[in-house]
């Protein structure tokens, strides 16, 4: 059974098509949102590329050389698209000048092979040659640099998007060196109808590989929301608790210990009544920005409930928990925070609590890290104090 080319192309037009819709509605809830409104439109531009296609006459009429400008200007914007939008997911530079430069290439070729020196053979190899090297791009924009959390869809993606640059590689060597009749995309040369359906498969491929990737990306954004705080980002209580499990089950091996934290504001019911709770919510912020900006990448800070934190220091003893908590409080009482011409100064109790006396049970460390704070406020705030 032969395969029709022209039937091939029509077809995946009006898939193409359907994959455009599929991909922004599949983007509606992801804050990826720019990257999917480049793939949704190169889709779109692919199917209206290959859509145009039903004017290809041969020899060419006017309309049919025009057809063909436009086709060949839009599969390239589409690869354009789907590189910008791979680096946009990826939240690198999009090299717009690139993605113009390549559309600006396949357009001037194409008309040079259809209006100023007529030759289908050299446009058909010249555009395979251009839209292989834009996937190679493609892929290796994917295949570069890869999250873990990501790895699978994108290795998925890029080696599609690879096999589409070598498949259009054979497709320009084949038309240059084996194709002896007089070439048009019609024509019946074997090269055509198998690189037709092998490139729809790929292209399918690509879509889902994609679609893939987003959904990944939202995962990660659902656990990420799932275990931070709203207002200031940092680790919430359900997070810590998970943190501390990990913990326990590395301490069995290595004996390490760790200490808590636990960290109330002084006087904040008195920020928010006087000078609202917008005012103390910035006060929160700017402690865990200072806070932050105290421990060290190992450390974990979360917020407890209200205006409490929690710090968990991985390999801590007692003494050096007690130093960079005095460190924090120190810092923090100094700083003077002017929100809305409001002039704003607080300061910080902290409670310490280490695994070696209390033991690695969440409520346990809480309830005696409380304790210890406790006492800093009955000291007379801003203070610090060991269990």
């Amino acid at each position: 059974m032969s395969l029709d080319v022209h039937t091939i192309i029509v077809m995946f037009a009006m898939l193409s098509f359907i994959f455009s819709g599929i991909i922004l509605r599949a983007g509606l809830h992801t804050k990826s949102i720019s990257c999917v409104r480049h793939w949704s439109l190169a889709s779109l531009f692919i199917a209206i590329g290959l859509g145009s296609s039903y004017f290809f006459t041969a020899p060419p009429t006017a309309i049919a050389k025009y057809a063909i400008l436009l086709a060949t200007t839009l599969i390239a914007a589409s690869v354009a698209l789907q590189f910008t939008g791979i680096q946009t997911f990826k939240s690198r530079r999009t090299y717009v000048w690139l993605a113009i430069l390549f559309i600006g290439l396949a357009s001037f070729q194409t008309y040079w092979f259809e209006f100023v020196h007529p030759d289908i053979r050299s446009r058909a190899i010249a555009t395979s040659l251009l839209l292989s090297l834009g996937y190679a791009i493609c892929a290796g924009a994917l295949l570069d640099d890869i999250k873990s959390s990501l790895r699978a869809a994108s290795w998925f993606t890029g080696i599609s998007f690879a096999l589409l640059s070598g498949l259009l590689l054979v497709r320009a060597i084949f038309i240059s060196q084996f194709s002896t009749e007089p070439y048009s995309l019609y024509s019946n040369t074997p090269i055509n109808p198998i690189t037709f359906v092998i490139t729809c498969i790929l292209q399918v491929c690509v879509t889902f590989g994609f679609l893939l990737m987003l959904n990944q990306k939202l995962v990660i954004e659902l656990e990420k929301l799932a275990s931070r705080d709203m207002l200031t980002g940092v680790f919430n209580r359900r997070q810590l608790e998970e943190e501390i499990a990990r913990l326990h089950s590395r301490g069995k091996r290595s004996g390490d210990i760790f200490s808590l934290l636990l960290i109330d504001i002084d006087n904040f019911k008195y920020i928010n009544d006087n000078y609202g709770h917008p005012s103390g919510d910035e006060v929160l912020r700017r402690l865990t920005s200072i806070a932050l900006a105290t421990i060290r990448p190992e450390d974990y800070l979360a917020r407890y409930g209200g205006d409490e934190f929690c710090i968990l220091l991985p390999a801590t003893s007692a003494d050096n928990a007690l130093e960079l908590a005095n460190r924090l409080r120190e810092v923090y009482a100094s700083t003077t925070f002017v929100f809305k011409g409001n002039t704003i100064k607080s300061s910080i109790s902290i409670g310490i609590a280490d695994s070696s006396k209390i033991g690695i049970e969440f409520n346990s460390l809480v309830s005696a890290a409380d304790q210890a704070l406790y006492r800093a406020k009955h000291n007379g705030r801003n203070n610090v104090a060991l269990h």
